[in-house]
């Protein structure tokens, strides 16, 4: 039996009108005569999707008892044994209540497809295995309910259902989406603009890397080698040649141009005795390609082009940037032209040639060092030379006349390539000339004599040097070049921890010097300053540590700090050429490790300063205002209480009582605030975390503020909160207090709290002018009042509230009111007692 086709409706976010897409490619497939039944779905009680069943038969649900309460699922067994040609099938990712006959709904449509069904699916962003962890930092909600990437990835049609998150912040609005209590909390949090685009977009591209694996599929599956130009991919070959800068910039701007995507390569002989590029050049080019936006590859091959072009060819490269070779009329004739090869094979691949800077080298010889090898092997070979030679001639001396001179040139052979594989090329070529010169004096006629009189030994005993001396020649590099290889792997590991030190710690001076002395196997290695007459090491690895830089090799570090000198200090033995320029680049790391510890130092005090000033500057604002202006007042209704030559009457001394009494909290207010505002400032809060009914502290906050003036609106079972609840009314007082100033006199200020996720979510909404997106954080720093129209108030409500909020390990966050107004939502975490079950079986929809 054929197995079913799948189709997915994949949404960025609930209400984009996957369901209702479902249901209509249903109902037309029905109109042209396919048999198709709704397995299930969830309307969510949403008119317009309700209105999309139309006539389509709806296979009835299963009904399971679970604690205590009968819930619906979709039946399996009924579906298949209806064997439709198509069944209907929401909410891929739902988890069955326990006892269903898959644990996932996704396994129940696993099995209608083995059966030969097919099926219409749908799911959302969010709920797909490898973007769980991403969606959770981006909403905060952590969905329980996942797919496997890989079922829906196999599905047969993929279609993503889209939508702006405006349009889908006004289908909220109107009450598309959701029940009208739901709307404003589901506005406020998990459908805010900017997670509707992160969400977009994360759907958005995992479509489109799911194109991108079936273009690749259909090009394997049909033998498809050229590339097809769906998007330009600039490939561009990097050398490590100081004219490389140009051609990677010049390759950046061609795939500007065209949108395109940027990969550098750099091709690596594969037979591993090709002298490789200038290390600091490549680092310094794979630094720019990757700010240009590029990625950085190495391939190995022995063909330099034909590798080129094969890795163009596997990336679906358009086109190729090559640099203009610099090499001469002579080594293109020896050892033939790359460009001109790559022009050859290329095909439709797009070659581009760019001019470049003639490169000068050094004059004169490179010099060599001595031998790579250990020590130890070079007195094997010489004790092999000494040892074997005169052996093997005892051995051979007797049968002199018997044996033709090639057989004592191989048994010499044999002995000088194994000495020159033990010993490299002086002690090869040594052996070399002594096999010669024991061969033409002891084994050609007339012996005794160094004469060659037969043209073939001649020539015999000159291919035996050569052999001998050409083995040594290249087991003496193949020795250099591992040397080498070994001091860049030390070398890029020292440099990789270093850079990696500098981002992850905010001190990485410590672990710098210890990668220093343990790359380079050194005693000890410090970082001296001056301090007056004398050095101070600011930061040591290994004993005993330097007390001044004529203690060992000193590099200067060219530090921001103009004052005091510092400079770099190892000990311990002599070091190489290349050590040294290994050196001086990890000691620019080390530079701006310690220009990194004294601008924050510097930026700490003064960030110290301006606090301290601007605290002091508002404090004596607030002083010298907000406190003054109650003080005055009741000290002129005292004045005037006191005047002798003045009657009051009775009523109007009830008003003076009134007025002076009012003065008297506002007076306690703000002193009580810019107490708590001290506090926070210095850390002072005292905290007393138990689980808290949310109900408490919001009546205590209410208590004080007219009734008329606060609708609280709080629904049976909401769980017990973490926190402290005498904070948290502090906070909602403030916050009511500041809803209650702004809102219209005829419309309260609301009061909501309600279970989302695992946090509980009190809201505190006005309908007064609000506050533009861009000043909302801004309004959190004391002593501000935006829009204020009134002179009461040091603008230190809402710092002190998000302070008393943070302080239980709460949000508090401002969001629009449907409407007009501004929400103000406090987050508070659960107590662990009273969390929620972790299976929630009936709701898919329900992250808001």
């Amino acid at each position: 039996m054929a197995r079913g086709v799948l189709r997915v409706y994949l949404g960025a976010a609930p209400g984009v009108g996957k369901t209702y897409a479902m249901l209509d490619e249903g109902w037309r497939r029905k109109q042209r005569g396919s048999d198709i039944v709704i397995g299930f779905v969830e309307t969510h009680n949403r008119p317009n999707t309700i209105a999309q069943l139309r006539d389509l038969e709806v296979v009835a649900r299963r009904r399971i008892d679970y604690r205590g309460a009968a819930l619906e699922e979709m039946d399996v067994d009924a579906v298949l044994a209806r064997q439709p040609h198509l069944a209907l099938i929401d909410e891929l990712a739902h988890t069955n209540v326990p006892g269903s006959r898959n644990e996932k709904r996704w396994q129940d449509v696993e099995e209608l497809l083995d059966a030969g069904i097919n099926v219409i699916s749908t799911v959302n962003v969010q709920h797909l295995e490898s973007l769980n962890d991403v969606v959770t930092r981006i909403t905060g909600v952590t969905q329980r309910e996942t797919v496997p990437d890989a079922f829906v990835r196999a599905a047969d049609q993929i279609e993503l259902v889209d939508m702006s998150p405006e349009a889908l912040r006004r289908r909220m609005a109107h009450g598309n989406v959701y029940a009208a209590e739901r709307i404003d909390a589901a506005l406020a949090n998990y459908f805010r603009p900017g997670n509707l685009g992160a969400l977009r977009e994360l759907a958005l591209l995992w479509v489109a890397d799911r194109v991108e694996d079936t273009l690749q599929k259909y090009l394997a599956d049909h033998g498809v080698s050229e590339t097809w130009e769906t998007r330009e991919r600039v490939i561009v070959a990097i050398t490590g040649a100081p004219s490389g800068d140009a051609l990677i910039r010049r390759a950046a701007r061609m795939a500007t141009r065209t949108k395109g995507e940027l990969r550098g390569v750099r091709v690596v002989v594969g037979d591993g005795l090709a002298p490789s590029g200038d290390d600091e050049h490549l680092a310094a080019q794979r630094k720019l390609l990757k700010e240009l936006g590029g990625t950085y590859h190495e391939v190995v091959g022995d063909d330099v082009a034909a590798t080129l072009v094969d890795f163009a060819r596997a990336e679906r490269g358009t086109q190729l940037i090559l640099g203009a070779t610099q090499r001469s009329r002579r080594q293109e004739l020896t050892s033939g032209s790359v460009i001109g090869r790559v022009l050859r094979i290329a095909g439709p691949l797009d070659v581009h040639v760019i001019a470049t800077a003639p490169v000068t080298s050094p004059r004169g010889p490179l010099r060599r060092s001595r031998s790579p090898l250990p020590s130890h092997r070079r007195v094997v070979a010489w004790a092999l030379l000494i040892i074997g030679a005169p052996a093997l001639t005892a051995l051979l001396l007797p049968f002199r006349d018997d044996i033709e001179l090639s057989t004592v040139l191989l048994a010499f052979l044999a002995l000088a390539v194994a000495v020159a594989a033990f010993g490299g090329l002086t002690v090869g070529a040594v052996a070399g000339v002594v096999g010669f010169a024991l061969s033409d004096l002891l084994f050609i006629r007339p012996y005794g004599k160094v004469t060659v009189r037969d043209r073939e030994d001649l020539f015999a005993l000159v291919f035996f040097v050569a052999v001998v001396v050409t083995v040594a020649a290249f087991v003496d590099r193949a020795g250099r070049l591992n040397s080498q290889a070994q001091r860049s792997r030390a070398q890029v590991a020292a440099l990789a921890r270093s850079t990696a030190d500098l981002v992850a710690t905010n001190d990485p001076l410590p672990r710098l010097v210890d990668d220093v002395r343990a790359s380079l196997d050194l005693e000890c290695v410090a970082v001296l300053v001056s301090q007056g007459t004398g050095w101070v090491a600011l930061a040591a690895s290994g004993q005993p540590i330097p007390t001044a830089p004529e203690d060992g090799i000193t590099i200067a570090l060219d530090t921001y700090d103009s004052v005091h000198h510092h400079v770099l200090v190892v000990r311990g033995r002599t070091l190489a050429a290349d050590e040294h320029e290994t050196l001086r680049t990890i000691s620019d790391q080390i530079t701006v490790a310690i220009d990194s510890r004294t601008l924050a130092v510097q930026a700490g005090r003064a960030e110290t300063l301006e606090d301290v000033d601007a605290l002091r500057t508002a404090l004596l604002q607030a002083v010298s205002h907000d406190l003054r202006t109650p003080l005055a007042t009741i000290k002129a209704y005292v004045s005037g209480l006191l005047q002798p030559d003045v009657e009051w009457r009775k009523d109007q001394l009830a008003e003076v009582h009134a007025a002076i009494d009012a003065e008297c909290d506002r007076l306690n207010r703000l002193v009580g605030n810019l107490l708590d505002a001290g506090r926070l400032e210095v850390g002072a809060l005292a905290v007393a975390l138990r689980p808290t009914a949310i109900e408490e502290p919001i009546a205590a906050a209410a208590a004080p503020m007219p009734r008329d003036r606060i609708l609280v609106e709080i629904p049976e079972g909401v769980p017990l909160v973490l926190t402290d609840p005498t904070l948290i009314e502090r906070a909602l007082a403030n916050l009511l207090t500041n809803a209650d100033r702004h809102s219209p006199p005829s419309i309260p200020v609301v009061v909501t709290a309600q279970l989302v996720g695992d946090r509980v979510h009190v809201r505190v909404v006005d309908r007064g002018p609000g506050i533009p997106e861009d000043q909302r954080e801004a309004v959190f720093q004391p002593f501000q009042r935006l829009h204020d129209r009134t002179s009461q108030g040091t603008g230190l409500g809402l710092a002190i509230a998000r302070g008393f909020v943070d302080a239980v390990d709460g949000t508090l966050a401002l969001d629009d009111t449907p409407g007009g107004g501004l929400t103000a939502t406090i987050t508070l975490p659960l107590a662990e007692s009273h969390a929620p079950a972790a299976v929630s079986p009936t709701l898919e929809e329900s992250t808001p």
